[in-house]
């Protein structure tokens, strides 16, 4: 019988952790987003850069204290790496762990956050976090900073298809519709800065109006899990009375 709890038990954390090994898949963002900024994306980004400081390195970035009452560093380390390990699956995404100075940096691409086809040329926008996690005794710290859009594009995949003479070839760097490349390999990287809403003439605007309102609402799942992970642990059975 004790055997059989154990064995109930370790089932029902390994489906937790394959629930949580993605934070947050792209639709289900853009059904966040969505509930939490309304669907007309242009709006939603103007009013959203409106409360936003880009960083001196010109990145989008947030900052939240989160507190934990009666928790100290050892033990909040514990549980945070424990949620990072089961949430990113990648091997490479764990990028340090250092249990001494309380510090975990977490570097995960979210693929295909945006797609959008406009006249000419259709895009598909992916966006790599880098993720920190600072703690202390009874605080922890994280910090979500994303500086570049990583674009793929299909030059050949717009509404208004270019003449066969005009289309180009794959030495200009970028993609045609057939192109089966490694989908983690780039064709261009958009700085936050220089595009939309920061600035407001740009022709890729209603890609870069959405692009933000995605990369926005990641941040907050992103502070939302771990700010749950810290109060209930990962499955919600971890505490020291065992």
């Amino acid at each position: 019988m004790k055997m059989r709890k154990l064995m109930t038990l370790a089932l029902a954390v390994i489906a937790s952790m394959a629930v949580q090994a993605q934070v947050m898949k792209s639709a289900d963002l853009e059904k966040y987003a969505k509930e939490k900024y309304g669907d007309k994306w242009l709006d939603a980004a103007a009013n959203l850069a409106e409360g936003i400081t880009l960083d001196k390195n010109q990145s989008l970035t947030y900052q939240q204290v989160i507190p934990a009452p009666g928790k100290n560093k050892q033990q909040l380390y514990v549980m945070l790496n424990y949620w990072a390990t089961a949430t990113f699956k990648d091997k490479q995404a764990i990028t340090l762990n250092d249990k001494e100075a309380g510090c975990i940096i977490i570097s995960s691409t979210i693929q295909n956050i945006v797609e959008h086809t406009g006249t000419l040329n259709s895009y598909s926008v992916s966006i790599t976090p880098v993720i920190r996690i600072d703690i202390k005794d009874e605080k922890v710290r994280i910090t979500y900073t994303v500086q570049n859009y990583d674009i793929m594009a299909d030059i050949s995949g717009g509404w208004l298809a270019l003449r066969e003479s005009d289309k180009k070839t794959y030495g200009d760097s970028k993609r045609k519709a057939e192109d089966k490349t490694n989908a983690n390999l780039y064709d261009e990287q958009w700085e936050i800065a220089k595009h939309y809403p920061f600035v407001p003439k740009d022709s890729q605007k209603r890609t870069c109006a959405k692009a933000l309102v995605m990369t926005h609402a990641y941040s907050n799942a992103i502070i939302d899990k771990v700010e749950e992970a810290i109060k209930n642990g990962l499955v919600g059975n971890e505490d020291e009375d065992w």
